[in-house]
């Protein structure tokens, strides 16, 4: 078992006092394995009776749970005392570059430095470059929002002048109309006017025509009688003895 733990440790590649000491702890962990190997097998219990040969196998589990025990406790120990180590070292090695950076990186400042001036002022440039780029820009912004509310303020006026003109021009439209309605209801007045004037000269004058009319038929009529009576009168031979009339053909 000894000849397993050595070749253990050789393919670890633990350096030499690390490697003694998983040897000191370990090594007879694997000789009590060797011998209770042994003797376990020579117990067998196969009756009852074998009372000895049990108390032995409690005795013998006993030691080997203690044994197991110890070797758990003693691989814990080494371990944390390796997790210790480690820390100890991790500290010591930050320590010790905390030291030394920041003097390699002093040296690798004067190393360079052309690299490192060009670069600083390549960035002040790149950095005024941005700077003027946006005041340009801001610039450009305020004069745009500037013009935009100088033209929304231009509309806002001229759309108000626009208003008031149309608001005028109904105003002077509803003047226009109401005159120009006065003047239609004064000429339709003035034209019913007319017309009833003339419908009444009209009818006068039919009136008139009518009974002129009638007298000059009166006259003709009178005139017509007149005529025939004297034709009939013309046309009636009295006879002078018998005074008998006869009308001539």
């Amino acid at each position: 078992m000894s000849d397993k733990l050595q070749l253990i440790i050789n393919d670890s590649g633990l350096e030499t006092t690390k490697a003694r000491v998983l040897l000191e702890n370990f090594k007879d962990y694997f000789d009590i394995a060797d011998e209770w190997e042994t003797k376990a097998k020579a117990i067998v219990v196969t009756d009852e009776k074998q009372k000895p040969d049990m108390a032995m196998a409690r005795v013998g589990r006993l030691f080997l749970r203690d044994k197991r025990i110890a070797i758990e406790k003693t691989r814990k120990d080494l371990k944390e005392q390796s997790l210790r180590e480690g820390k100890a070292i991790d500290g010591i090695a930050n320590i010790l570059k905390s030291l030394i950076v920041p003097i390699e990186e002093y040296l690798e400042k004067q190393e360079h430095f052309i690299e490192i001036r060009d670069a600083e002022l390549a960035e002040q440039k790149r950095i005024e470059g941005e700077r003027l780029l946006q005041a340009k820009e801001e610039a450009e912004r305020i004069a745009r929002e500037k013009a935009e509310a100088e033209e929304r303020e231009r509309i806002r006026k001229e759309n108000e002048t626009l208003k008031a003109e149309a608001i005028e021009r109904e105003k002077r439209a509803k003047i226009y109309m109401a005159q120009q309605e006065r003047i239609i209801a004064e000429h339709r007045a003035k034209a019913d006017a007319e017309r009833i004037a003339l419908q009444k000269k009209a009818e006068l004058e039919r009136k008139g025509a009518e009974s002129d009319r009638l007298a000059f038929q009166k006259k003709i009529d009178e005139q017509r009688k007149a005529s025939e009576k004297l034709e009939k009168m013309l046309n009636e031979v009295e006879c002078p003895f018998c005074h008998k009339k006869f009308t001539l053909n």
